[in-house]
């Protein structure tokens, strides 16, 4: 069980007290917002939205708009804590990928979703223009709006650093979608502090530490799926005044474990993921490879006790990803590693 951090708790004041530090303008309907690319039309507020994917899904919760949603889907970790009485008035379709037939079983007006292999070209659940024969309009993170590069490169590559200023845009859009611009901007400014207090709080002339970012792997003998330079974690590391060990743009490389050592970082986080398709899934199974396997466990991060714990979800860029950063900064102010 990850701790989280006691910055986590403001969230809580974002999602429950809708008090904007300046008045938002109301929603004007029709509403067009250019989402990846394509024109999304509201003629209305939704009023039956599913959230396909963890970050949508929370996203919406933290705007209070539970009452607003008609199901939700694909979770690799268990809700934030203080979302989960909010998240238990809606009805959860399943904590992996569902059926294109269980979403429209639930009547829905609005699908936003995380990720494209829920709703993209690719995607085997069900693709953008399936909704849109059905008038049902869909938005789609921007933050996971990448182009592929080759066959190998199934996540996509994102070609600079991503931002928090993406999901800012994210979370505003919604917020108008719904008519909630003030919930939206509340939300936004709280991060935005928390952002800004995390990079103060590590000291520029410190230690540049190099990180690996790593997810999961099917088994000890595959390749393990880490964190790419330019992604969330790429911009966790930058948060914290260090560099991605990982010097490839792919979104999610699955490198072998020599080349992972030979890329010698500093520190190792290793993701904490809820659900258990794979044993490494599981931060302690990670961690027990890292330490007793022949080659890993001559890594001097291993050595060094550099190996900490993240919740795997803040390693997409998402509205866990500040949560991770002040998860990985906590244990290595805790370890001495940084000040």
């Amino acid at each position: 069980m990850i701790k989280f951090p006691s910055a986590l708790l403001a969230v809580g004041v974002a999602a429950c007290s809708f008090v904007a530090t300046s008045a938002a303008a109301a929603t004007q309907y029709p509403l067009t917002i250019k989402n990846c690319g394509i024109d999304v039309t509201f003629a209305k507020a939704p009023e039956r939205a599913i959230g396909l994917g963890q970050n949508s899904a929370e996203i919406l919760l933290m705007l209070g708009l539970e009452g607003k949603m008609a199901g939700t889907a694909f979770w690799p970790s268990k809700v934030l804590p203080e979302l989960a009485e909010a998240n238990e008035k809606v009805k959860l379709l399943t904590v992996e990928f569902p059926t294109f037939e269980s979403m429209l079983a639930e009547n829905p007006d609005f699908v936003a979703a995380a990720l494209p292999s829920l709703i993209g070209p690719d995607s085997k659940v069900a693709k953008r223009e399936d909704f849109t024969k059905l008038d049902i309009p869909t938005y789609l993170s921007p933050s996971t709006c990448l182009a592929k590069k080759d066959d190998t490169d199934l996540y996509g590559a994102r070609d600079k650093l991503w931002s928090m200023d993406i999901l800012y845009q994210e979370i505003d859009e919604l917020a108008q979608i719904f008519d909630v611009a003030d919930r939206g901007q509340t939300l936004i400014a709280d991060l935005k502090a928390r952002e800004a207090a995390l990079r103060a709080s590590v000291p520029a002339s410190g230690e540049k530490l190099s990180y690996v970012f790593w997810f999961s792997s099917p088994s000890p003998s595959a390749d393990a799926y880490l964190g790419g330079k330019n992604g969330a974690s790429g911009y966790i590391a930058d948060v914290l005044g260090g560099v991605n060990a990982i010097d490839t743009e792919a979104e999610w490389p699955a490198l072998g474990w020599e080349s992972i050592i030979a890329s010698n970082p500093s520190v190792i986080v290793v993701a904490s993921l809820d659900r258990n398709r794979w044993e490494l899934d599981k931060p302690e199974a990670k961690i027990a490879f890292l330490t007793s396997d022949p080659a890993t466990s001559q890594m001097p991060a291993v050595k060094n006790n550099a190996i900490v714990v993240m919740d795997g979800q803040a390693m997409n860029p998402t509205i866990r990803t500040i949560f991770g950063a002040e998860q990985v900064a906590e244990q290595l102010k805790a370890r001495g590693l940084i000040k």
